[in-house]
C-alpha cells in the first residue's frame, strides 16, 4: 500500500509502502473560533502557546508546590452523572469515608449536593467547591450544574478554572447543554479531557458518544481507555497506553487492579490504540516527526512520550483525552483522576491577562507567583449566618488572614478576618494562600466578577459572560408584614446570581422578577419560603418581547406648544433605520447635523429623547432592539427652544417614525430538546408541533428517542406538566435560548390590544 505523510508546517512529505497499517495525515489543525473576553481580546492562552514572563519563577522553592495543583469543573448536560462522579472522586481521594447516592435516597443524600432543594430534586442547583489529594497532587474542584436555567454558575466557574472534565452519558451522547457547555469551555479556553459515563445502561454505545464529539463538537478526540464490556456486562476498562486491563475491587472499587488484557479485546485495544495516536500527532508536530524517525513504527512510542504529548496538545486544545466508565458502578474513575494529574494544566500553565487601570488599562499579563503583587478575582458570592462568603481565585501573589485587600473598582479597602478552604457546606480555616489557588474569604463586600489587589497595583481581570434574562413574573408577598423579608431575599439573590433580576412595573407598580427560565425562577421562590419564611404569590410568566423594524422611516417633526409665557418649540429632521439584529443588539444614535440649525446643547437633549423611546416601545411597551435614529436636520427658537422640548419632539418623531417603518415584535425562541422513550415519539411530536415547535431533529436510538426543536418560549409554558402524562413521567426535557424572532401578524396585534389595554386601566 503506498501512504503519504504531509508534515505540519513542512515544505516536504514522505511516503513508503506498507502491507500492515496506514498512515494518517497529519496536519496542523484550527479549533473553531472563540469568543472573544467583552474587555480584552482574550482571556488566557496556555504556556504550550505563549511562553510565560521569567519562566524561572516555576522553580522558585516558594512555587513549586503549584505543579502540584489541579483547578478542575465538572460540567455536562444535566442527569448525566456529574455529582454522582464528584461523589466517587472525594470517596477515592479519602476526602469522605462513604459513598451517598443523589436525591438523598439514604437520607443523607451526595456532598456536594449540600442544600435540600437539591437533595428533593435531585439536580445541581449552586455550584459547590471543594478540595482534594490524589497522590501528593491537591484537585480543586467545582461541581457544576447540568440544567441551562442555571447556566451562569457553569459561566463563572470555568472563568477561574484552569481544566474541565465533559462528562458525557454513554447512551444519550451530546445533548443541548453538552453543546452549550462545549461553548463556555471555547470561550474561556480551557482545556478539557472527556469522561464517558453510565456505560452500565442499556444502550450505551461509547463509539458512537466520541463519532458525536468528533462531528457535533468538532473536537480531535480519541479514547485513553475504552470499557470491557458494555451495560449489565461492564467489568472494568482497558488502559490504551499501558496496554493493561485495569479493575476495580473492593466493596466500591477502591482496589485497583491491572490484569493483561482479555484475548477477546486485545486487537481492538491495538487498534484503539493507534487510533489515539493517528489523532494525537495530527495536532503535535513533534511526535509526527518522531514518527517518521520510527520509520511509522507505533510500537517505538514510549509512554513518556506519549503522556508527554498528550499533555502538550490536551493543554494546548489540539487533542482531547476520552475515558470510559460508570461512576455509579464504580468503574474508570480512578482513570480519570489520574488523568486529570497527567493530562490538565496546572496553575503556571495558564498565562492570564489584566487591565493596568493606572497606565489607561494597559494589558499586562500576570504570573503565577507568590513573590508578586497580590491580584485575584472574586467569582462567587453566598450570603450565610455570618455573612457574605466570597469565592475567590488567586492569580498572583498571597493573603494571608488579617491582611487589607482593595477592592479595584471602587478602591475601598478591607480586611479579611476569616480565611478557608470549602468542602461543599464545610468551610475549613487556613491562615495563608498563595497564586494557583481557590479560597472562600469572609467579611468582604462586593459584587460578582470584582477584582482586588494589596494595593501595590491597580489591575482589573475581566469578569464572565452573563446571559439576559429569558422570562419574566410577578412576584408579591401574601402578607403585608413580611415586605422586609421579602427585599432582603430579592436583594441578597441578586447579588449572589447575576442572572435573576427585580424590576419595577411603572404601569402596574408590580415587582418583577427575571430569570433563565421556568425552574430558575421557581427555585427562587421556594428559597424564598425555606430561607426568609415568605410566602410569596406569583404571577402568569410573562415573556421578554422585543421590538423592531422592518424598514427604513424618514421623520419631520415639528413640536410647538404655547400656553402663555416661554412655550416650547423644537424640530428636528432625519430618519430611522434598522440594524442587523442577527449581529448588534444595540440601538444607536447618530447626529449628521450640520451647521446651527439644532444648537449643539440640544443634540443630548435629542439623543435622551431616543433612548426614552428604545426602553418603551411604542406597539407592545417592550424594549427596542437594532434601531438606528439618523439626525440630519431640525430647527430651534430662541426664546422658546429648550432641552425638554428637544427630547419631547425626538420622542414624538421617533413613535410616528417606528409605526410607518413596517415594525415588528420579536419573541424569544427556545431550543428545545426532549427524550422520551421510543414509544411515545409520535406523541411527543404531535405535542411540539401543537406549540408551533419547528422540529429540527428527531433521531430514534434503542430505548429513546431525541426530538430538537425551536418553539416559541411563550408556548412552552406548562409543558413539563403536559410531557410527563404523555409519557407516563418517563420524558424529560431541556430548553435554552437560541434568538429573538418575529410573531405572526394575528399575534403582534394581540399583543398590541393587551398593552392598550393596560395603558387604559392604568390612567384610570
Amino acid at each position: 500500500m503506498q501512504r503519504a505523510l504531509s508534515l505540519p508546517n513542512s515544505h516536504f512529505s514522505f511516503s513508503q509502502s506498507s502491507s500492515k497499517r496506514c498512515s494518517p495525515r497529519i496536519s496542523t489543525l484550527t479549533r473553531s473560533s472563540l469568543h472573544a473576553s467583552p474587555i480584552l481580546g482574550s482571556v488566557r492562552s496556555f504556556a504550550a502557546a505563549v511562553p510565560p514572563p521569567a519562566a524561572d519563577y516555576q522553580d522558585a522553592p516558594h512555587n513549586v508546590h503549584q505543579k502540584k495543583i489541579r483547578n478542575i469543573g465538572i460540567s455536562a448536560h444535566i442527569d448525566s452523572g456529574k455529582t454522582t462522579l464528584t461523589e466517587r472522586v472525594l470517596f477515592y481521594t479519602g476526602r469522605i469515608g462513604e459513598i451517598h447516592e443523589v436525591k438523598g435516597k439514604d437520607g443523607e443524600g451526595a456532598k456536594m449536593d449540600f442544600m435540600d432543594l437539591e437533595r428533593e430534586k435531585g439536580i445541581t442547583i449552586q455550584s459547590a467547591a471543594t478540595s482534594c489529594f490524589w497522590g501528593d497532587n491537591r484537585i480543586n474542584i467545582i461541581d457544576t450544574p447540568g440544567h441551562v436555567d442555571f447556566t451562569i454558575e457553569v459561566e463563572r466557574a470555568l472563568r477561574v478554572l484552569d481544566g474541565a472534565v465533559l462528562v458525557m452519558c454513554g447512551v444519550s451522547g451530546v445533548q443541548s447543554q453538552t453543546i452549550t457547555v462545549d461553548r463556555q469551555m471555547k470561550r474561556y479556553q480551557v482545556p478539557r479531557l472527556v469522561f464517558i459515563n453510565k456505560l452500565d445502561r442499556t444502550g450505551a454505545d461509547h463509539k458512537r458518544v466520541l463519532e458525536q464529539l468528533r462531528d457535533k463538537l468538532k473536537l480531535n478526540a480519541a479514547f485513553v481507555t475504552i470499557p470491557i464490556g458494555l451495560e449489565d456486562n461492564l467489568e472494568g476498562i482497558v488502559d490504551c497506553i499501558d496496554m493493561v486491563a485495569k479493575y476495580g475491587e473492593g466493596y466500591n472499587g477502591q482496589t485497583i487492579v491491572t490484569k493483561p488484557i482479555p484475548e477477546h479485546m486485545l486487537k481492538q485495544a491495538k487498534e484503539t490504540r493507534q487510533k489515539m495516536l493517528d489523532m494525537l500527532m495530527e495536532g503535535n508536530n513533534e511526535m509526527a516527526e518522531k514518527f517518521l524517525e520510527n520509520d511509522f513504527d507505533y510500537e517505538k512510542f514510549s509512554r513518556e512520550d506519549i503522556k508527554a504529548a498528550m499533555r502538550k496538545s490536551t493543554i494546548a486544545r489540539t487533542f482531547t483525552p476520552v475515558l470510559c466508565g460508570s461512576a455509579l458502578k464504580n468503574k474508570g474513575v480512578q482513570a480519570m483522576l489520574d488523568a486529570v494529574i497527567d493530562y490538565l494544566p496546572t496553575p503556571m500553565d495558564a498565562v492570564n491577562k489584566a487591565l493596568d487601570i493606572n497606565k489607561g488599562e494597559q494589558e499586562v499579563q500576570l504570573v503565577s507567583d507568590t513573590k508578586q503583587p497580590f491580584v485575584g478575582l472574586a467569582f462567587k458570592l453566598e450570603e450565610g449566618r455570618f455573612g457574605q462568603l466570597t469565592y475567590m481565585r488567586v492569580y498572583q501573589g498571597k493573603i494571608s488572614r488579617g491582611d487589607t485587600l482593595t477592592n479595584v473598582t471602587t478602591g475601598k479597602s478591607v480586611k479579611v478576618p476569616r480565611l478557608c478552604r470549602m468542602h461543599a457546606a464545610d468551610k475549613e480555616d487556613i491562615t495563608e494562600i498563595g497564586a494557583g489557588d481557590i479560597c472562600a474569604l469572609f467579611g468582604v463586600d462586593c459584587a460578582t466578577g470584582t477584582s482586588f489587589t494589596t494595593g501595590d497595583v491597580r489591575y482589573a481581570l475581566t469578569s464572565m459572560h452573563v446571559p439576559e434574562p429569558v422570562m419574566s413574573l410577578a412576584i408579591s408577598t401574601k402578607k403585608k408584614d413580611q415586605g422586609g423579608n421579602f427585599s432582603k431575599a430579592l436583594h441578597r439573590f441578586q447579588k449572589e446570581d447575576p442572572t435573576f433580576r427585580v424590576t419595577q412595573d411603572p404601569e402596574s407598580n408590580q415587582t418583577l422578577i427575571s430569570g433563565m427560565g421556568e425552574l430558575h425562577l421557581e427555585i427562587y421562590v421556594e428559597r424564598m419560603k425555606r430561607e426568609y419564611n415568605v410566602e410569596a404569590v406569583v404571577g402568569k410568566p410573562q415573556v421578554s418581547y422585543r421590538e423592531t423594524l422592518g424598514s427604513t422611516s424618514h421623520f419631520d417633526y415639528l413640536h410647538k406648544k404655547q400656553s402663555g409665557g416661554a412655550g416650547q418649540y423644537a424640530k428636528i429632521i432625519g430618519y430611522l433605520e434598522p440594524i442587523d439584529v442577527e449581529t448588534d443588539k444595540t440601538n444607536e444614535f447618530s447626529n449628521e447635523t450640520v451647521g446651527q440649525n439644532i444648537p449643539p446643547e440640544y443634540i443630548p437633549a435629542c439623543e435622551k429623547g431616543f433612548m426614552d423611546s428604545v426602553n418603551k416601545g411604542p406597539l407592545t411597551g417592550s424594549p427596542v432592539t437594532g434601531v438606528r435614529m439618523v439626525l440630519k436636520d431640525g430647527a430651534a427658537h430662541s426664546v422658546d427652544s429648550s432641552e425638554l422640548a428637544f427630547r419631547i419632539c425626538t420622542r414624538y418623531a421617533f413613535t410616528d417614525a417606528f409605526k410607518e417603518a413596517d415594525p415588528k415584535v420579536l419573541e424569544p425562541i427556545m431550543k428545545v430538546e426532549v427524550l422520551v422513550p421510543s414509544e411515545f415519539q409520535g406523541t411527543v411530536l404531535g405535542s411540539v408541533n401543537k406549540r408551533k415547535g419547528q422540529i429540527q431533529l428527531s433521531e430514534t436510538g434503542e430505548e429513546y428517542a431525541t426530538i430538537i426543536a425551536d418553539v416559541p418560549l411563550n408556548n412552552m409554558f406548562g409543558y413539563s406538566t403536559e410531557l410527563r402524562s404523555l409519557t407516563q413521567g418517563k420524558g424529560e426535557f431541556t430548553m435554552e435560548y437560541k434568538m429573538h424572532q418575529p410573531v405572526m401578524r394575528d399575534e403582534m396585534m394581540r399583543l398590541m390590544e393587551e398593552w392598550k389595554k393596560k395603558q387604559a386601566e392604568a390612567r384610570k
